[in-house]
């Protein structure tokens, strides 16, 4: 199974047609960089938007790992998309994949943009009903390597406010079914910009419940997503400690800082040093 290139806690995405924004999305410092060719560009100017889209895979100097949301593989943006990346010269190494709810996509998807080369990393939006109904089966695509959450979209179809709490089984499965099939799961945006408290609640809650990120639509918003789910070196000498006391009792339940620790601590504790090696070193903790 494909596998995104690390662990990325913070996403950001920038409208297709509106190029003047692409360095701002280059050097913001968010993980990931995506440029949008589906809901964020007008109808009328997506063909623009698929060209100008072509010059933001080419800044060698941008510091976040690039992808792009398509349009959906089974709509006919989806499919002009699809040649447009195909003829892209540099290509993103992520593809968003929007309102899936088949395995379907992926084989689509990469049906028309793998080479022998170029295999892009996969990830599925997941924003519709009959998604989170299908969840089981689209997170064991073969081609995916991790999956979004998509509130606007979801709350629209079901009738249900953007609230935490009305959203919060949605997110709970989603979660649960990435972790069943060992792929990240993104939070959705927080959209109310100049909301900043509330963004941080949010993003611990997102945290909390298992996602391994949030995305963003605004820059602001960056710095606190980065504070909430950037390791943190007290978090790492808490791992370390509770795997060298596990060695120690060889396999035993041990007593670690006055918490009872058993054999599922010891793996998420290996499995958080093991996030915190693949970072690079302007990714790890200062």
């Amino acid at each position: 199974m494909n596998r995104p290139p690390a662990p990325a806690g913070t996403w950001i995405i920038t409208p297709g047609h509106m190029d003047a924004r692409f360095p701002a999305a280059h050097g913001c410092g968010a993980d990931v960089a995506l440029v949008d060719l589906e809901d964020s560009v007008p109808a009328e100017v997506k063909p623009a938007a698929r060209e100008a889209a072509r010059a933001f895979f080419t800044n060698p100097s941008a510091r976040s790992v690039l992808g792009v949301r398509i349009s959906s593989p089974t709509s006919r943006d989806g499919i002009r998309d699809l040649i447009a990346l195909h003829h892209y010269e540099a290509k993103p190494q992520i593809v968003l994949i929007p309102k899936v709810e088949s395995g379907r996509d992926f084989e689509i998807v990469s049906g028309a943009l793998d080479t022998p080369g170029y295999t892009p990393h996969l990830y599925a939006l997941i924003e519709t009903p009959r998604a989170l109904e299908k969840l089981p089966s689209i997170v064991r695509a073969e081609r995916i390597a991790g999956v979004l959450f998509g509130t606007a979209d979801y709350a629209t179809a079901t009738g249900c406010s953007r609230t935490w709490e009305s959203l919060q089984h949605a997110r709970a499965a989603l979660v649960t079914s990435a972790a069943a099939a060992g792929i990240p799961a993104i939070d959705a945006p927080y959209f109310d910009l100049d909301d900043l408290g509330g963004l941080h609640t949010e993003a611990e809650r997102a945290k909390a419940l298992g996602f391994t990120g949030k995305s963003c639509v605004h820059p602001a918003h960056l710095p606190v997503i980065d504070a909430v789910f950037r390791l943190r070196e007290e978090e790492i000498a808490a791992a370390h400690a509770i795997v060298a006391a596990a060695e120690n009792a060889g396999g035993s339940i041990v007593r670690v800082d006055g918490h009872m620790v058993g054999p599922p601590m010891v793996a998420a504790a290996r499995a958080l040093l093991a996030r915190a090696a693949a970072l690079t070193p302007s990714e790890a903790p200062s």
